[in-house]
């Protein structure tokens, strides 16, 4: 009995642990949207959250639209520098040139912002995407916004669809490596499936979205 009751006293710590090393953004698998507002700039990409894999996540269908979630939030980057999600894709996008505005369109990302406040022009973003004809890895500026909106490709065409995958940036060093300055709060996390540029058709699903020290 003793051994049983010290057994779940080290699982019970550990989960307590791992609830106070991450700042949850986005609940999707506890069947929560809560305090993330919609943005649409051209149609609607139609969000809702469903079960996959016996798991609930945000799907997101989009058919010749540009809109997205975000959540206005403060986060400390000095406490809580790593982004971390999970995202999988229907299919890629056909025949993109991504840093072209034409082809500004994308599977799946999820960004952050730093506002500028009252200086709207200071305000600035990183887009991780799921690019579907830029190589991974790749860094480039924003077809409309410019070098205020950077963009880097974590996934790329050579990613295999309809399958989950796995990230985790330290928002803090790509900030000071994009931007040359050492930022310590962002503002807000966004996510966005869009296609109206291309006028195609794409489906995505986004997991849980948190920081976490590390």
């Amino acid at each position: 009995m003793r051994r049983l009751s010290i057994t779940l006293l080290m699982v019970f710590t550990t989960q307590n642990l791992l609830a106070e090393s991450r700042l949850m953004m986005g609940e999707f698998s506890r069947n929560q949207l809560d305090d993330w507002e919609h943005k649409s700039f051209k149609g609607e990409t139609r969000y809702q959250l469903q079960t996959l894999d016996g798991v609930v996540a945000l799907k997101a269908d989009s058919r010749d639209a540009a809109s997205g979630l975000f959540k206005e939030q403060r986060i400390d980057l000095e406490q809580t520098p790593f982004l971390n999600w999970s995202w999988r894709i229907t299919n890629h996008l056909e025949g993109l040139n991504e840093q072209s505005k034409a082809g500004d369109d994308y599977a799946a990302r999820i960004y952050v912002v730093v506002k500028g406040g009252l200086a709207f022009w200071q305000t600035k973003a990183i887009n991780y995407v799921w690019a579907s004809n830029t190589s991974k890895d790749k860094v480039w500026p924003n077809a409309f916004a410019g070098d205020h909106a950077m963009m880097i490709a974590l996934r790329g065409p050579e990613a295999s669809t309809n399958v989950w995958y796995r990230e985790k940036r330290n928002v803090k060093n790509d900030l000071q490596k994009l931007f040359g300055k050492d930022l310590h709060i962002i503002d807000a996390v966004a996510l966005m499936t869009d296609t109206d540029n291309s006028n195609q058709q794409v489906s995505a699903f986004y997991g849980d979205i948190w920081f976490s020290k590390d």
